[in-house]
């Protein structure tokens, strides 16, 4: 790859150190930002005095940002939250970390089921194991106020280009995005990790996007590489991310009822990370697989394999059966290795029963095509 500078992905990449100061002080200025914490923290005195609400988080905010002056220090004073909102609403596991490197940078590839939890429980899960968090790609979608930007972005975001229709602006904004991958890693600047499909996959079928990975080849120089050169030099690993709940099972529901038809409201993707993050998610498991690293790679392989780590390397848990086994009407223990989990059979059928008669089916099929998955995979390899 030629030589390239960090200031050529300055529109996209996360804050560094030198850019902390500045950003902190917007923040800690910030009228909407101060809005919407106090919403949260003090919604009480919110609604009867605005104003002294505002000025008290202010203040807040100021306190708890004292010191701060590297983007590790704001990690640092944000984990101890994700740490305990974790221990609240999940039961945590991961596998597979131990047998990479972590002075190492790597690519995770994932399904994609939550907006903020996928990134978050594999930042906790390196953290947890010693390793350097990843750089994590998000939609400027997601982005539409300066403080969602300024916090993301200082968390160490940086920004997938995703409002553009123009075939040449689309193009330069993909390959921007696969040099700032490729830079990230070729310089050891820790991991990356990205979704393997450009939203969620609501429906519970987790299937890889050619397009994600053709995206992450045109960082190849065509001069001096192939294809494969380009993507064995990201060290893909495939990531599979395993949920036991959904607390947002019912909005994807509701969405993939509407159809065609169906329009987001303009804080509606917020609403589901606030849900995802603060609702119940049972067990959840993270398996790690290895490096992609064979140089004869292509957009195929690359597919085929993280497609096969996923299927493999998801954990079915008793929510997952039970589904399949509503829907096909049975009792039948397939066989595919099942874990228990949190809630029971009652509990997880007055979830489902409590929905709108419409969106059942749509909730057990979300929940039951992960364990379909694996039964096509054990059926194909007889």
């Amino acid at each position: 790859m030629t030589s390239i500078s960090d200031e050529e992905f300055a529109d996209i990449r996360p804050y560094n150190d030198d850019e902390v100061a500045g950003v902190l002080a917007r923040l800690k200025s910030d009228r909407a930002l101060a809005d919407n914490l106090a919403k949260l923290r003090l919604p009480r005195l919110k609604a009867a005095a605005p104003w002294l609400a505002r000025w008290l988080i202010t203040r807040w905010v100021g306190w708890k940002l004292r010191g701060v002056v590297t983007v590790a220090e704001f990690q640092q004073l944000v984990e101890p939250q994700l740490q305990r909102q974790i221990a609240a609403t999940a039961n945590f596991s991961s596998a597979g970390l131990e047998n990479l490197s972590p002075n190492e940078s790597y690519l995770f590839i994932s399904n994609h089921r939550d907006i903020a939890m996928d990134p978050a429980f594999t930042n906790y899960a390196l953290f947890s194991s010693g390793h350097r968090t990843c750089s994590v790609a998000i939609g400027d979608n997601l982005l539409r106020e300066s403080w969602i930007a300024d916090l993301m972005r200082i968390n160490k975001s940086f920004i997938v280009k995703r409002n553009i229709k123009a075939p040449k602006e689309l193009f330069a904004a993909s390959r921007q995005l696969a040099k700032f991958i490729r830079f990230t890693i070729s310089e050891n600047r820790g991991p990356v990790w990205i979704a393997q499909r450009e939203g969620r996959a609501k429906n519970g079928c987790d299937a890889t996007e050619p397009a994600v990975i053709k995206m992450l080849s045109l960082s190849q120089d065509r001069k001096l590489e192939s294809i494969g050169d380009a993507l064995a030099s990201l060290k893909i690993v495939p990531l599979a991310i395993s949920y036991e709940l959904d607390p947002c099972d019912g909005a994807k529901a509701a969405e993939l009822a509407g159809g065609a038809d169906y329009t987001k409201a303009d804080d509606e993707d917020v609403r589901s990370i606030g849900l995802g993050i603060a609702g119940q998610k049972g067990k959840v498991h993270l398996e790690f697989g290895a490096p992609l690293m064979d140089d004869q790679l292509d957009v195929a392989t690359v597919v085929a394999a993280i497609d096969e780590h996923v299927v493999r390397g998801y954990r079915l848990f008793e929510t997952n059966l039970w589904a399949w086994q509503r829907l096909e009407n049975t009792a039948l223990q397939p066989s595919v290795t099942v874990y228990p989990g949190t809630v029971s059979r009652a509990t997880f059928d007055a979830r489902i029963d409590a929905l709108p008669e419409t969106h059942r089916m749509l909730v057990l099929e979300m929940y039951a095509n992960p364990l379909r998955a694996a039964l096509e995979r054990t059926c194909g390899s007889q």
